[in-house]
């Protein structure tokens, strides 16, 4: 989420990132899908494959041919899960917490870096480059993990794997909401993200054996070191100084290296008040595996889900993670 006044109105979103494991860099296709009109020169705009959390929740439905259009090798490896109980107030109810958390004062948001994690746990701001090398500071970060504040307690562990085995850091004195915010919406996500799991491993068995505690429900069921991450994107005071041009200029070029992804809607703001997004170019692109940029959207009361690298090496190719970056407002502010 952002604060604008004369400039463009700012999103915060969460993402939750269940866990990683391996790397590989991968792509994939468009399949069976009516993209909205968008103007001449814009890449072409695709809405995310949808299930209900209805269908999601119910095991003896099969969803595969679902699955397969979203993650499968020509799908875009992203689907949302609309109608889920709850998660419209837990979404808003943190989103608007980041503006808050990202203007507390420079010596409490130094308090909440941590250096020995790579700032990959509490405050993150500027610590990342853009993909011209120069500082990100573009946006601010607050990383914890909203099922477990301490994932272990081995050293070993902890000097090997510090940017997944380090400690929650929280501005218990001078925003004390934001931990509760966090973890509900955090564990809402994961929770969803199970369910989902759950189907992904059904539609895998179908076409290939895999081994029972390789399957992605499994992985997310023992593993102590989930990530979310709070962001928010600062106001841009000209669209087309330094990064406006660039459709990676919010967040470049990447594939996701975890199993699975979950993220929310952005949240916009102009004056402190909410807004929708303005600017129809900005938001999320995912590169496709024939080499074509589309845009994805999805509704703001839905969850979507990205998937990582490490189930599609575990999955054998069958579901598949895709490059995708996140392109900055450019109206003129």
């Amino acid at each position: 989420m952002r604060i604008l006044r004369l400039s463009p109105p700012n999103p915060t979103t969460l993402l939750l990132r269940l866990p990683p494991r391996l790397t590989l860099t991968t792509a994939a296709s468009i399949l069976s899908m009516s993209p909205t009109t968008e103007p001449q020169n814009q890449p072409p705009t695709f809405p995310t494959v949808t299930i209900t959390y209805d269908q999601l929740k119910d095991r003896k439905v099969d969803l595969s041919q679902k699955i397969e259009d979203g993650f499968g090798p020509n799908g875009l490896g992203i689907l949302s899960i609309s109608d889920v109980p709850g998660y419209s107030l837990l979404r808003k109810g943190l989103l608007r917490l980041a503006p808050r958390l990202a203007h507390l004062p420079d010596h409490v948001k130094n308090k909440l870096e941590d250096p020995d994690t790579r700032y990959n746990f509490g405050w993150s701001h500027g610590k990342e480059k853009l993909e011209s090398g120069k500082p990100d500071t573009m946006k601010g970060s607050f990383y914890a993990n909203p099922i477990i504040d301490i994932p272990t307690t081995n050293s070993s562990l902890i000097e090997r794997y510090p940017s997944y085995c380090g400690k929650n850091i929280w501005p218990h004195e001078e925003l004390p909401e934001l931990e509760a915010a966090f973890k509900s919406l955090g564990k809402l996500i994961l929770d969803v993200g199970m369910l989902l799991a759950f189907h992904c491993d059904r539609y895998v068995l179908k076409q290939k054996k895999v081994c029972q505690d390789e399957g992605l429900e499994m992985i997310l069921l023992h593993s102590r070191c989930h990530k979310g991450r709070l962001l928010y994107y600062f106001p841009t005071q000209n669209s087309s100084d330094d990064h406006g041009l660039s459709m990676s200029s919010w967040c470049g070029w990447h594939t996701d290296h975890g199993s699975l992804t979950g993220l929310t809607c952005a949240l916009f703001t102009r004056d402190t008040l909410e807004t929708p997004c303005p600017d129809s170019s900005a938001g999320l692109y995912i590169r496709t595996r024939t080499g074509e940029i589309v845009k994805v959207v999805y509704g703001e009361d839905e969850i979507a889900y990205q998937i990582g690298e490490t189930t599609e090496i575990l999955s054998r190719g069958q579901l598949c993670a895709t490059p995708h970056c996140v392109r900055v407002l450019t109206l003129p502010f």
